[in-house]
């Protein structure tokens, strides 16, 4: 049998292979008498399989072709759905468990263009500066227009301890910026807590992983143990949270909630439509709360957000999220590839779908450079010469404008989303009391 007859026949048996089994796999049956146009065009794909299998300059490898089709195939779709060979498939599993090598960055593709979702907390990224919303347009020498998110990964991963040059452009720079990381093999703590004044409780999550719940749990334990009485209010950040894990999201919106829906799923397979409620067991106590978000917040941040905000449970502060609002599946492949498919959108208890869009903070506060002004450098009353003075025990105790026992380091002060969330939460617990008393 010729050569070429021989290779037609081997690209048809895949064909015809690789088409029972999405036939009879999840995405539908489509070997039926509407679908058997079908068949025409996996003949195209075979022809051309052959040709560039007989003819190409080179010879190239079954397996190469196949990956690169698949590939071309998922990037028709939407930026979240790719292909992960064998070892990017592991490594995305590993991301989940909160260890991984490389930068410490989430990316997408947005307008074509390689771009930050959000720095991840402690990271070579975020240390250098890098931020939400800044278009990568080089990665070492290698331009990175066309260049898919799994590309990029590959490309950015390496050796801990090893440097890598990425080409960064931002709206407010002139032109673009040369950054240099050293790669590090990333621990990431996913909750991070403290009190910031008596009362008043800071847990600031990451990142979704598979123990976030449990870690939350442990941070309010240990706030509640800290704080001498019980929480007046808590500041909930989740400001360059690129998402996760969709069951932790869940899990975190449960501990503030006591009842009703969290989020629901909608999408064509059966198994992708889903729903998941609050449950009474195991919820905080019902003090003041404030969520703070930003464009990095993403995904599953996004998700308790929106649940808390639509539940009125808690003031969503910040800027607009990212807008993240499908779901992704990992599919397990038969020579240890996967896939990350996108098979559903998610939506707020009110219906509200998150995806392009994102959640809208309930009082917009943007990043200032905030820079605190000194009380005492100001003239007063008791400056005047002859001024005066208060009658023995009539006045108020001295103060220099601060609470005591203040807690805030100098990160919190030059943080000013945090600083409004703080006074919210302290005027919301001011005006609680003059209720109780004029009551």
């Amino acid at each position: 049998m010729p050569r070429r007859k021989r290779l037609t026949i081997l690209a048809l048996i895949l064909a015809l292979t690789l088409f029972g089994w999405i036939s009879s796999g999840p995405l539908g049956r489509l070997a039926n008498a509407e679908a058997r146009p079908e068949y025409k065009e996996l003949e195209l794909f075979t022809d051309v399989l052959s040709i560039v299998r007989k003819s190409y300059v080179e010879e190239v490898k079954l397996k190469d072709l196949i990956y690169g089709a698949i590939n071309g195939m998922l990037a028709t779709l939407d930026p979240h759905s790719s292909f992960m060979p064998p070892e990017v498939f592991q490594e995305r599993k590993i991301d989940t468990r909160g260890e991984f090598g490389g930068l410490g960055i989430e990316i997408t593709i947005r307008d074509g263009l390689l771009t930050i979702v959000s720095p991840i907390e402690d990271t070579p990224a975020y240390r250098v500066g890098l931020q939400a919303g800044d278009q990568i347009l080089k990665i070492e020498d290698r331009f990175t227009k066309d260049l898919s998110i799994m590309d990029a990964v590959k490309l950015m991963r390496g050796p801990a301890g090893t440097k890598i040059s990425i080409t960064v452009l931002r709206e407010s720079f002139d032109k673009p910026r040369e950054f240099t990381l050293k790669r590090e093999v990333i621990k990431i703590k996913s909750v991070k807590s403290r009190i910031l004044e008596p009362g008043y409780g800071y847990v600031r999550v990451s990142q979704f992983q598979e123990r976030t719940s449990e870690d939350l749990l442990a941070a309010l334990e240990a706030l509640r143990k800290e704080s001498p009485a019980e929480l007046s209010g808590l500041v909930l950040d989740l400001r360059n949270n690129p998402g996760g894990l969709l069951d932790q999201a869940v899990k975190v919106s449960d501990v503030f909630l006591d009842t009703g829906l969290i989020v629901y799923t909608e999408g064509r397979e059966p198994g992708s439509r889903m729903s998941f409620s609050a449950h009474e067991k195991g919820s905080e106590p019902d003090y003041p709360m404030v969520v703070l978000i930003n464009a990095g917040s993403a995904s599953a941040s996004e998700i308790v957000a929106g649940a808390l905000q639509d539940h009125q449970r808690a003031v969503v502060m910040g800027v607009q999220s990212f807008g993240k609002g499908s779901v992704q599946t990992l599919l397990p492949l038969g020579d240890n590839s996967g896939l990350s498919l996108t098979t559903a959108r998610y939506f707020t208890p009110k219906g509200t779908s998150i995806q392009a869009t994102g959640i809208t903070p309930d009082i917009v506060v943007r990043q200032l450079e905030f820079r605190e002004s000194r009380e005492a450098d100001h003239f007063r009353e008791k400056d005047l010469e002859k001024h005066i003075e208060t009658p023995a025990g009539k006045g108020p105790a001295p103060s220099n404008g601060e609470p005591k026992e203040t807690r805030l380091g100098d990160g919190d002060r030059e943080d000013y989303q945090l600083l409004r969330a703080l006074d919210l939460l302290k005027g919301w617990q001011i005006f609680h009391s003059l209720q109780k008393q004029a009551a």
